[in-house]
């Protein structure tokens, strides 16, 4: 099984997120100077914090998180970098293991378990329209404060794994970290619909209810 630094993080991240950051921390330094010179690539897991904090260590993980990849890098000087990553693929802690002096952890990759049934497409089809709906709600919000309008997101490739699209969509709907940590760990596509179609149905609500 193998083993990756891993990045403990305050937001749960979706496969596909650009993720910069700035490192100061002793640990992550080393963390970084490891993963840039590794043979198969810089890349690190980040999962969700459950308790604690960024800073300091001894926090509580979450179990399920993604791969990161470091796209581009810059050398602040006295050690501390600015990086500009992107996440990959989701994975599953099997096993954590001491910090050393970051963390470490087994972990295995973690493919959608189901592709979704044919009621699911049906099921999508619904979902975009609702996402429509969601951003009207959003944009009389905006023009009610005065801010800009957002503009609803370009719909995925229909050509793309019905799970990926659905983690596309999830990275454009305002949500919390609770809904964006259950959207990540549903098994699935069948799964990971309804989940994310409550969050929708949630950020709906409370845009109707501001408005009234």
């Amino acid at each position: 099984m193998p083993i990756f630094p891993m990045f403990p993080l305050g937001s749960a991240l979706l496969p596909g997120e650009v993720l910069p950051l700035n490192i100061f921390e002793p640990r992550y330094r080393a963390l970084v100077e490891n993963v840039l010179e590794a043979a198969d690539g810089p890349l690190f897991g980040v999962v969700l914090i459950a308790r604690g904090h960024e800073v300091g260590g001894g926090e509580s993980r979450h179990d399920v998180g993604t791969l990161a990849r470091i796209e581009s890098h810059v050398a602040m000087g006295a050690g501390r970098y600015q990086l500009y990553c992107r996440t990959e693929g989701r994975i599953r802690v099997n096993r954590w293991l001491p910090d050393d002096p970051y963390p470490l952890a087994e972990v295995e990759l973690w493919p959608d378990e189901n592709n979704g049934t044919p009621v699911t497409a049906y099921e999508y089809d619904s979902l975009l329209e609702r996402i429509e709906f969601m951003y009207g709600m959003l944009g009389k919000l905006a023009l009610r404060a005065g801010e800009q309008t957002p503009r609803m997101p370009v719909p995925p490739d229909p050509l793309d794994p019905l799970g990926s699209r659905l983690y596309a969509l999830a990275r454009s709907i305002p949500m919390g970290d609770a809904d964006r940590l259950a959207i990540l760990t549903a098994p699935g596509a069948d799964e990971r619909i309804r989940t994310l179609s409550e969050a929708v149905e949630n950020t709906i609500e409370v845009a109707q209810f501001n408005l009234l």
